[in-house]
């Protein structure tokens, strides 16, 4: 089914099991980088990682291909915020800060997720950047599903929670521009969804719907310019980026955060469905 006006696709609990299957490839591939990001490994290292975990599973890496993305990781150190490709010569060094975005496709259905992760010895100020990003992205999780819970929740519910976390957090920049987006048989689908705003308004929060939310702040300028490569997207005024990501989706009763290895019980508790096991160490 699809709603109409933004074409958004409405997925039927068995789908959204596949999209789980899905998110769990994802969340092994970053699981496997996120160990190996160290002073003196390259991004084309976390890469090749990355289509390894993907395909092993016998899954596809969504990135690759993309529009003619050539790898399957997107790796953004520093000031760069997204879409950054890999290559052997970025090197990671001590004190850097990588953001790494990760999606598969299995069985035609997609997972989409990305964490930020620091390099050896980090400044305590760009841990709490990336802290305040994760806790922006969680609270736009619950107020989906608490929105779809009344039976009132609007998509702009989503953007409010991220923007009212992340000025809770600290004077960060919120990239302009760039957000979240619905997922599912394609990686990208209507609608999108900003990282600010007011409440109220949009389509409406209801089972069925899956989107990634997705925060990207700045320690400045959210505003942002895109390199030469047609793919590399940095801030403006050189200031330090983070990106934080994950795939959810809500069912009648509850979100399944599909990403997430618990698939989000630890940080949402009773918000999410009981598709999603209590005891879920066996994930």
């Amino acid at each position: 089914m699809r709603r109409p006006q933004l074409d958004i696709q409405l997925k039927t609990p068995d789908q959204i099991e596949k999209m789980r299957a899905a998110g769990l490839v994802v969340a092994e591939a970053l699981r496997r980088m996120r160990e190996a990001v160290a002073p003196g490994v390259s991004t084309a290292d976390l890469d090749a990682i990355a289509e390894s975990t993907i395909r092993e599973a016998g899954a596809v890496p969504s990135f690759k291909g993309y529009h003619g993305f050539p790898a399957s990781i997107c790796s953004s150190v520093n000031e760069q915020v997204v879409h950054a490709i890999p290559s052997p010569g970025q090197v990671l060094r001590d004190g850097d800060l990588i953001s790494i975005d990760c999606g598969a496709v299995l069985d035609g259905w997609h997972g989409d997720a990305a964490i930020t992760v620091g390099v050896g010895d980090v400044d305590p100020a760009l841990l709490k950047m990336a802290e305040v990003a994760e806790d922006a992205m969680w609270a736009g999780i619950a107020a989906a599903a608490r929105g779809a819970a009344s039976g009132k929740g609007r998509l702009t519910d989503i953007s409010h929670a991220v923007e009212n976390a992340v000025r809770k957090g600290g004077r960060y920049g919120i990239v302009d521009g760039y957000g979240g987006h619905g997922i599912g048989t394609e990686m990208h689908q209507d609608p999108h969804v900003l990282n600010h705003g007011r409440p109220g308004k949009g389509p409406r929060l209801v089972p069925g719907v899956a989107l990634a939310i997705e925060p990207m702040i700045t320690m400045g300028s959210p505003r942002t310019v895109e390199l030469s490569d047609g793919w590399t997207v940095i801030t403006r005024d050189r200031s330090m980026a983070v990106h934080v990501e994950h795939t959810m989706a809500l069912l009648p009763d509850g979100v399944w955060v599909l990403t997430a290895p618990d698939g989000g019980r630890a940080r949402l508790g009773e918000l999410v469905t009981s598709r999603q096991p209590a005891d879920s160490s066996a994930r």
